[in-house]
């Protein structure tokens, strides 16, 4: 079963603790030395470490990858089992699915009235470009970002869009950037989490003014449903499944305030709408696409995957109690990068620090790291670790709730045990 993400429901995840990482006892070394012509005995003030031994335990799950990541806990096929496979999306069958999806987003996200949801193509990239393409342009723009995914949302409005007004706020990798900087007057783009750079947005986004004239443009596609989302500051949220919730690719979301509902109903654009992006029919909002219609054929296959990853968030407690679930994820990390010296975040202030795409880097170069994610993935401890292209060369973990803290323990232990073989 090498290389499943899904396997470790079957075995029971979470049946049984392990118990907390050891320690390396450090024993003094005891060496002959000579001295006033006879032998003798002298106990060394240094302190070498004893080598780490193989562990003998591994995670139930190897899946730690940040996109697709591991299904949750528990997760069969059956799950599937009532997907109107073979029906047509406009069947009062799979309406009525879809119908559910969105009455069950509404209501764990805690969406304030007036909020609107609806599937959208292409996965969060789709929802983000439909929202830049139907809105920007009617006012200057602040694309803020400090990672990969920002920084494409960046090029996009510069160079597809090509909007002159642009402010780029923008920071290092493992930084946040002077997110004051924002002019409430502007338009702003902006990711929740940083899913490359292991860096979020503290909670609240006191930087976003409740009196904005534009429109702010967040895609939260690592953060939604482990961080709670500030939406009275928030006019149009993207996500897709496939991050926290565990669920299925392609897919995207798209969430709309009543002020993005006016910004669509009283902005035409001066560029072509592609048929995929748009939102709105003879000026007004096509509430249908907000009501079970769809712009494309869903796979409602996909659509029965993402109720039943809802109904696991809402038996968690809803989103409190993912992300508390994840918060414990993060600190068994936390607890192991603390206690070593060779290993650290990307992001070193913990009030930036994601709890879901958790980044680290190594006193190792680029090619030792490589070899340590080899021998990890021969091993089938830990899958799809490696840092995104353009982020500094590390190690990224997927702490999420879909993940088990004691599998997180069992990785670390590894983690330990391949530095030591690697360096």
């Amino acid at each position: 079963m090498h290389g499943s993400c899904f396997v470790s429901g079957f075995l029971g995840v979470g049946s049984a603790v392990r118990p907390g990482l050891e320690r390396n006892i450090l024993v003094r070394n005891r060496r002959p030395a000579v001295g006033s012509g006879r032998l003798r005995m002298v106990i060394s003030d240094s302190k070498p470490a004893a080598a780490v031994s193989k562990p003998t335990q591994k995670p139930l799950s190897p899946c730690f990858s940040s996109g697709p990541c591991k299904k949750r806990p528990g997760y069969s096929l059956d799950a599937l089992a009532d997907a109107p496979l073979g029906r047509s999306h406009r069947s009062k069958l799979a309406i009525g699915k879809l119908r559910e999806a969105y009455s069950l987003t509404k209501s764990l996200l805690g969406l304030p009235e007036g909020y609107q949801v609806a599937i959208v193509p292409a996965s969060d990239t789709g929802a983000v470009e439909m929202a830049m393409w139907s809105m920007l342009g009617e006012r200057p723009v602040d694309i803020c970002h400090w990672e990969s995914f920002g920084k494409g949302w960046y090029g996009d409005v510069v160079k597809e869009l090509k909007i002159k007004e642009v402010n780029e706020i923008t920071a290092d990798y493992g930084q946040l950037p002077d997110l004051t900087k924002v002019n409430p007057a502007h338009d702003v783009v902006f990711t929740w989490n940083g899913t490359t750079s292991g860096v979020r947005v503290p909670a609240g986004a006191e930087w976003i003014s409740d009196d904005r004239e534009g429109v702010t443009i967040c895609d939260a596609t690592s953060g939604i449903f482990a961080m709670s989302l500030p939406w009275h500051k928030l006019d149009v949220v993207t996500y897709s499944w496939q991050k926290v919730l565990g669920g299925e690719a392609a897919h995207g979301m798209i969430i709309l305030s009543p002020k993005a509902i006016e910004r669509l109903e009283s902005y035409t654009p001066p560029w072509p709408m592609p048929k995929i992006f748009r939102m709105t029919k003879k000026g007004k909002l096509d509430e249908k696409l907000f009501d079970g219609s769809v712009i494309n054929t869903v796979s409602m296959m996909c659509v029965e995957d993402y109720l039943d990853a809802l109904k696991w968030v809402q038996d968690l407690g809803g989103v409190p109690g993912v992300e508390a679930k994840s918060m414990g994820n993060l600190k068994v990390l936390e607890d192991f990068v603390g206690s070593r010296s060779w290993i650290h975040f990307l992001a070193a202030d913990e009030k930036i620090r994601s709890n879901t795409s958790v980044c680290l880097t190594l006193d190792l170069p680029k090619e030792k790291v490589k070899e340590m994610e080899k021998l990890l993935e021969a091993e089938n401890v830990a899958l799809d670790i490696n840092s995104y292209r353009d982020a500094p060369p590390g190690l990224r973990i997927w702490c999420g709730a879909t993940v088990e803290a004691e599998d997180l323990q069992a990785l670390c232990e590894w983690l330990e045990y391949t530095y030591e073989q690697v360096k």
